[in-house]
Formats: structure tokens, sequence, C-alpha cells
């Protein structure tokens, strides 16, 4: 498919076929896109629970419990889960061991360009930290960039997915000892493939966006 048609294939997924497995070589590619998603000044706020197993899932469905239940059928029925979450809090330590991974990745030709770009990390979260003071809203902006380029890479695959906010997050915060950890539950996206029957598919309801004329202005 090329873009067009993936942007068209794609949908939000209603209803698994729980007899369908996603394989290994695409579970791969799907930790890639996770792994290698942009963010500003390369931050990488986030951590991921990948729910492959039966037991995962039901793990990752005790935050489809309650008001949320609708969604657990996309969770039990998916072939995987990923749960993002993203660091509660971002410090100097933290700072030096993104610029200390990105050395010895081989991104840096010296000291000095590794310490401006140290400055810059410092710099532009200490603006969020201490300016705008939303640190924690900011470090979700980067985390919702991760979803939205990880939507279009699982449909390049042919995978079908659903972002859900609909999860308790507490419940899954505690589940996993995210808080502990110094992070928290953001979104859940099930993946899988879609059955025949499933009233949300492009083939049955076909996709709606506002115009062209109404969002675009082209100077």
């Amino acid at each position: 498919m090329n873009l067009k048609e993936t942007l068209n294939w794609r949908y939000t997924t209603k209803e698994y076929d729980a007899s369908k497995k996603i394989s290994d070589t695409d579970m791969a590619e799907i930790k890639n896109l996770l792994r290698m998603s942009p963010s500003s000044v390369n931050l990488q706020p986030w951590h991921f629970i990948v729910a492959e197993t039966a037991a995962g899932k039901a793990r990752m469905a005790k935050g489809t419990q309650g008001f949320f239940s609708f969604n657990e059928p996309k969770v039990t029925n998916a072939s995987a889960v990923v749960l993002f979450c993203v660091k509660t809090d971002a410090d100097d330590a933290y700072y030096q061991h993104i610029a200390d991974t990105e050395d010895k990745s081989g991104r840096f030709p010296n000291d000095d360009v590794k310490n401006r770009f140290l400055g810059a990390v410092k710099a532009f979260t200490g603006i969020h930290k201490y300016d705008l003071k939303d640190l924690q809203h900011w470090m979700e902006k980067q985390v919702y960039l991760n979803i939205g380029s990880f939507l279009l890479g699982v449909a390049s695959l042919g995978l079908d997915a659903t972002p859900m906010e609909g999860i308790d997050v507490k419940a899954l915060d505690e589940e996993f000892g995210l808080r502990e950890k110094g992070y928290t539950s953001l979104v859940a996206v099930s993946l899988g493939y879609r059955t025949k029957s499933d009233f949300n598919s492009t083939e049955k309801t076909p996709k709606s966006r506002l115009a062209e004329s109404e969002i675009f202005t082209v100077i």
C-alpha cells in the first residue's frame, strides 16, 4: 500500500480476531517503532509495557474494569497490547544519561559537542520545569508524538490498532508498580487483526474528515 492507501485502510479497530497472532518478526518491528520515535531534544521520556501473552493481557485488562469495561475485549482479544507510560519527572541525572547514551552511539565527535547538547537539553527542559511549569504535560506531548508515528507505522505493517485513553491509569500504575519506578500510564494501544464483522471497518463505515478548504491555508 502507498501512504494514501494506508491512511484510508487504517481505522480504530473495535473488534479483534482472537485466533490471529502477530508474527515474531512484526513484533520486533513494533518494538523498533516505539524505540525510534522522535522526541524533543531526544528526551525519550517513556517506557512501554508490551503484553503478548494471555497472562500479560489479563494483567493489562485490569485497567478496563468498571466504567472502562467496554474496552476489555479490545485487550483480551487483541494479539498484543502496548501500554504507553510517561516519566513523572526528569532531572540532571537523566539528562546526563541521555547525553552519555548518545555519546556511546557515536553522535558526538568531541566533548564540546556533547556538552552543548547537554546544555540544550537542560535549557529546554528547564523552560518547561521552571518557567512554564508544565514539564509533565510537555513530556506527555512527547509520548503522544510516539503514539502518532506508531499508529501509522503499524498500519504500514498491515496491522490493526486501537488507541485507548479509556483505561484506569491508577489501576495499571499499581499493577505494574509504575509510580515507584518514576512513571505513570497514559494510553494503551491494542494490536492485531480486525474481524470481518467489525462495524467500524472502513469497508462498512467510510472515513470522514473536515474538508481541505476548511483546514488548510496555503501561502
